[in-house]
């Protein structure tokens, strides 16, 4: 494409023998009448040129149920290059000769016997809209190096995009480039501060060596194979939907954008919706790993339409983690948010784990034991309580520095990236009980209140006893305890949001998921892949309901044993708190309903009438 005298026919008949594939001009599909007023100095219109681009669409789409053709058309506008690719814009690929104005009128001077003379060539230039997405050569150029330009870029092309390269994207980045993709790459450019990003981290390693790198957003998004599949690895927030604004003009109908950020389920739907209605697909992916997970295969948790899942679906599934069986902890989770929202519950349930552990060494230390030894005893846990954290765990606690144990050199101010907040929002929002992820929250809420701690300590003196009556198998046994209640409450929490949402979450594949690349992975974990086949609520599992009532004596006196010697223990609390208050048929929430009535007049339902009937009393007269 591109103006008259640009050289179209003499490029496109030099690329068809180039790539043995048929050539057609444009021009040789006018009507008479189109013919006869160009030749007569008057410029076509709109209603003019609508059959003669039909006619050239239709000759495309025919020519495209063999191999395909070169069209040369002067298709000025955006308007006129939608009707030349009607049904067929995955399949089309713009080449755009652009030159100057007095290079392009010398060369229509010179050209004889054609219609189209070098007046209507202002027309031409007024008339052009520069196409976003095509490969754009200058005619200044010969013939034969402006063929092999174009043949350079058609080649060059990747399937798959990734946008941002801070920690996980660069991870991610080599993952898919080692599994054998060819990928593009981008970064911003910011003068002074971000330069040659992606041109530095392709040299960096040898997996990228057949990657694109970019900082310039037409030229990536040009680079890719459509549909376009784009990766976008960039802080959650505002700074996504800048993004996609950014790279909106740019995309055509059918491309997929995946956000691998830890983004709101909330704001994914509404970017979802955003998205589907300019015809772009938007996959929320949760991925879980880490910076080590996402380079050697991490737990990936894709929410969106399942047709657009399906394109994108070999690449994600060959970058994750493999189950027991060799199966990719990956899978097509549901619609909308719902990729996000698991994984946002992962990080709740990721919370509550990581908090018991810091109890339990908590526990062990006040019972006058040092880190090493600690490591030592934990790992006798592994035999029966194994998990990804347990392990990464001890590794802490062996770590030294000097003389004394990196942990002890650590300020003890927990922070928190958002997942845990939205999570407790989430569980208030359903109405599920899920205290513990709650509670561990908030155990990092109070920790950041460190200078306040510190006065609080000289007014609450505490007396933590160092020959605390425990066994480390009675706190082993608690901490088996507690991680069933988590994992109880944080699958709840999905089950019931799948309800609400009509997401149809699988739990027993989203445990699967969960047993490896993940953060959270654990032999419970691969336990409840077998357990969610038959119900969706552990706690009406025999052996669960068994393994718990084998495991109460120790919670309870565990639990007890704490709080007589002042030592926090949070969700080792919670874990037992929740059960007594859960597992019993009648409680003091009858007096509450009486109080809200009494108030508020909130009405009541007797046990004595099962009718659903809702009473008033009038509770001042006795």
């Amino acid at each position: 494409m591109g103006v008259s005298g640009v050289g179209k026919s003499t490029i496109g008949n030099l690329l068809s023998k180039e790539l043995s594939i048929p050539f057609f001009d444009g021009d040789d599909y006018h009507p008479k009448e189109n013919i006869l007023k160009m030749s007569k100095g008057e410029p076509l219109n709109d209603t003019d040129r609508l059959g003669w681009l039909q006619t050239l669409n239709k000759l495309a789409i025919q020519q495209l149920k063999d191999k395909g053709c070169i069209i040369v058309c002067s298709a000025l506008k955006e308007s006129y290059r939608t009707i030349l690719s009607a049904t067929i814009k995955n399949s089309t690929k713009w080449v755009f000769l652009t030159g100057s104005f007095e290079l392009i009128e010398k060369r229509i001077n010179e050209r004889k016997g054609h219609f189209m003379s070098s007046d209507l060539l202002k027309s031409q230039f007024s008339t052009l809209e520069e196409p976003k997405n095509a490969i754009k050569v200058a005619i200044s150029l010969t013939p034969n190096t402006i063929v092999k330009v174009i043949r350079k870029e058609l080649e060059n092309t990747a399937e798959f995009g990734l946008f941002g390269l801070g920690v996980m994207g660069k991870s991610l980045s080599r993952n898919l480039a080692s599994k054998g993709f060819n990928i593009s790459l981008f970064n911003r450019h910011l003068s002074g501060k971000e330069e040659d990003v992606a041109v530095n981290f392709k040299n960096e390693f040898k997996e990228l060596a057949t990657a694109l790198p970019f900082d310039d957003i037409a030229s990536f998004v040009n680079s890719l194979q459509k549909p376009r599949k784009i990766m976008l690895m960039v802080n959650a927030g505002k700074i996504v939907d800048h993004v996609i604004e950014y790279l909106l003009p740019f995309l055509d109908e059918g491309d997929i954008l995946i956000d691998g950020g830890n983004s709101n389920y909330n704001k994914t739907k509404e970017r979802f919706d955003y998205l589907t209605s300019k015809h772009i697909h938007f996959i929320g992916a949760g991925v879980s790993g880490g910076e080590e997970g996402a380079l050697k295969g991490p737990s990936i948790m894709p929410g969106g339409h399942k047709e657009a899942y399906k394109k994108v679906q070999p690449f994600l599934e060959a970058i994750a983690a493999k189950d027991a069986n060799n199966m990719p902890c990956c899978t097509h989770i549901g619609t909308e948010g719902s990729g996000h929202f698991v994984k946002m519950v992962h990080n709740g349930i990721e919370y509550v784990e990581m908090q018991l552990l810091a109890e339990v060494f908590l526990m062990l230390t006040a019972m006058g034991n040092n880190p090493d030894q600690i490591a030592t005893i934990l790992e006798g846990y592994k035999d029966t309580a194994n998990s990804y954290l347990l392990e990464i765990t001890i590794d802490i606690l062996r770590k030294k520095e000097g003389d004394d144990w990196l942990v002890n050199k650590i300020m003890d101010k927990a922070g928190n990236k958002g997942t845990g907040n939205w999570t407790t929002i989430a569980t208030a929002e359903l109405g599920v009980p899920s205290t513990m992820i709650a509670s561990a929250l908030f155990a990092r809420y109070i920790s950041f209140f460190k200078d306040e701690r510190i006065a609080a300590s000289k007014h609450f003196s505490t007396t933590t006893d160092a020959n605390l009556d425990l066994s480390v198998a009675a706190i082993l046994e608690a901490y088996q305890f507690a991680r069933i209640i988590n994992h109880y409450q944080g699958f709840r929490l999905i089950d019931e949001a799948s309800a609400r949402y009509n997401w149809g979450l699988n739990l027993s594949e989203l445990a699967r998921i969960w047993t490896n690349g993940c953060i959270i992975r654990s032999d419970f974990m691969s336990g409840l892949v077998k357990t969610f086949k038959t119900t969706n609520n552990i706690l009406t599992d025999k052996d669960i309901i068994s393994t718990i009532n084998t495991l109460k004596p120790s919670i309870k006196k565990v639990v007890a044993a704490c709080i007589l010697n002042e030592i926090p223990i949070p969700n080792f609390s919670e874990s037992i708190n929740f059960l007594n208050g859960f597992a019993v048929a009648n409680s003091s929430a009858n007096l509450i309903q009486a109080q809200r009535d009494y108030f508020g007049a909130h009405t009541y339902q007797r046990i004595d009438n099962n009718t659903n009937k809702f009473y008033h009393t009038d509770w001042k007269n006795h």
